[in-house]
């Protein structure tokens, strides 16, 4: 007996290719969409009306923290509230494979937290578990800041041949397993510590295999991105390798001129931002120097308890902030703490680094030091940036052509930046309904079709037979975010009905428990 099939009703379709919208009916089978058109109906097929409905291919998310998260039944409905079918996890080289794990749940702890099975077996045991556990499709990357961790520990300095050549055998291990790609977070430890010949080495493999190289750039973006650039221009150039930047934020001028200049060296570039004006990090990160933080988060919290380690930084690093031109003398009203992994500051979540260091009558830097000691350095913070750019700024880069859709989403916390629970949603109200710098067509390649084609994802991304029936529908009139940075867990609205592998996993805005979605390995598309 054949399977049943699916019939999506008089919605108007955009394919995620960039073409026509067209009405007309959608039919699928066996998690495959068969029909674009008119579909006559059958005994036991399954009817939806989508009458003044749109139907989008399933957003997939280029940058998300999702790793472990997508387990969880309130962020599957956040995600799927805003239509997002598939996250892309393995991000800023830091995630729990290859390995056993640890070393990401330590240091990443605030940001992917652990994961609640995976002890170690590699890419391939990884992408394994997500198999039909969860209704979230997941892409992974090959973190490289993990791959050295395997290899060499927190070992800072040069890597030797051996070193490398052992790094690159668990890189193609890793894509042999379905991988992506390789990511890096070339601010984080230990990956900080590799030079762009390790770099290079690296993404040979992935070079060879089609993959895409996927960066947290080094030396931080806004008016620095130059640096970062001419970092990646030189491993593109080298290897051939496709490559993707992160979380690409600064002046858009500026960085729309750097992409200009990638593809006219014959680069093949994108990149992903998010569609809101304050940024989520490790609390650490823009409140302690860089040189404190070479070790594991236990060390360097040690060394915060250190009489003689505070008296060095009141003095010479704390002022150093204060003269910051990113910084400022308000950083410590700037910094809202959205995660904090120790029970005692529970109480915090939700305060300005200010407000709660006056609570407890302390200076900010102390109380800084203080939390950070008592959580090992687990806590992350929303941060509001001195210079926040208009939305007219922010849509040249969005509507740019290099240009995907990433959350940069972090699950973790009491009190996490809204963007994980609204970004997608955004992207529809703000850039597509409001201001209209996106047509429905443009949007649904800027979430959808491009990412995948630029992640090698197959099937995704279209409304095409032979496709998989990962499919959105939308409300045009009401599809939008909820979720502020007052409350930042809250759903979007507009999106109540979604598919993923022709399975439905939400209906009329809620899980349906059904857990279709899958690791997705490393393929071409659909012929």
């Amino acid at each position: 007996m054949s399977e049943p099939r699916t019939i999506i009703r008089c919605g108007t379709i955009f394919d995620g290719a960039g073409g026509a919208s067209r009405q007309a009916d959608l039919a699928f089978r066996g998690g495959i969409i068969e029909v674009v058109g008119s579909v006559e109906a059958h005994p036991g097929d399954t009817i939806i009306d989508a009458t003044g409905r749109y139907l989008l291919p399933g957003f997939i998310d280029a940058h998300s923290h999702a790793d472990a998260a997508v387990f969880l039944p309130d962020v599957q409905r956040g995600l799927l509230r805003q239509g997002v079918t598939t996250v892309i996890a393995g991000q800023d080289g830091v995630s729990y494979a290859p390995g056993d794990g640890v070393y990401a749940t330590e240091y990443f702890g605030a940001l992917i937290g652990p994961h609640p099975t995976y002890k170690g077996g590699g890419v391939g045991a990884l992408l394994g578990l997500y198999d039909e556990t969860t209704p979230i499709n997941v892409g992974y990357l090959v973190p490289a800041g993990t791959v050295r961790h395997v290899v060499k520990g927190y070992a800072t300095g040069l890597s030797s041949p051996a070193e490398i050549t052992a790094m690159r055998e668990l890189v193609q291990i890793g894509l042999d397993e379905g991988a992506l790609g390789l990511s890096t977070g070339l601010d984080y430890v230990p990956n900080i510590y590799a030079d762009t010949a390790e770099l290079i080495a690296l993404c040979r493999p992935v070079a060879e295999a089609g993959g895409i190289y996927v960066t947290h750039m080094r030396g931080g973006y806004e008016t620095n991105a130059p640096i970062g650039i001419a970092e990646v221009s030189e491993i593109a150039l080298t290897t051939g390798v496709t490559v993707h930047v992160s979380h690409y934020h600064g002046p858009s001028e500026l960085l729309i001129d750097l992409a200009v200049g990638m593809e006219s060296r014959g680069i093949s570039m994108t990149f992903d931002t998010y569609p809101y004006r304050r940024g989520c990090t490790l609390l650490a990160m823009p409140t302690l120097p860089p040189s404190l933080l070479a070790g594991s988060n236990t060390e360097v919290a040690a060394k915060l308890s250190r009489p003689n380690v505070r008296a060095d930084l009141f003095a010479n690093w704390f002022p150093r902030l204060d003269a910051d031109p990113e910084m400022g003398p308000e950083w410590p009203d700037n910094l809202t703490l959205a995660h904090i992994a120790a029970a005692d500051y529970d109480w915090a979540h939700g305060l300005t680094l200010g407000a709660a260091a006056e609570q407890l009558g302390l200076d900010p830097p102390t109380f800084t030091l203080d939390v950070l000691a008592a959580s090992a350095l687990e806590v992350s913070a929303v941060m509001t940036v001195r210079h926040q750019r208009p939305y007219q700024d922010l849509a040249k880069l969005f509507t740019h052509h290099a240009h995907v859709a990433g959350s940069d989403g972090i699950y973790i916390g009491e009190h996490p930046h809204p963007r994980a629970w609204g970004t997608f949603a955004k992207y529809l109200r703000v850039f597509t309904r409001e201001r209209g710098d996106y047509d429905w067509s443009d949007a649904a390649v800027h979430l959808s079709g491009r990412t995948a084609e630029r992640f090698c994802l197959g099937d995704r991304g279209r409304l095409w037979p032979g496709y998989a029936a990962d499919v959105v529908i939308i409300d045009p009139a009401a599809v939008a975010d909820q979720s502020d940075y007052d409350s930042p867990r809250t759903d979007s609205v507009g999106i109540d009905d979604v598919f993923v592998g022709g399975q439905q996993v939400l209906a009329g805005g809620q899980l349906t428990g059904i857990t279709s979605g899958r690791g997705l390995r490393r393929s071409t598309p659909a012929k």
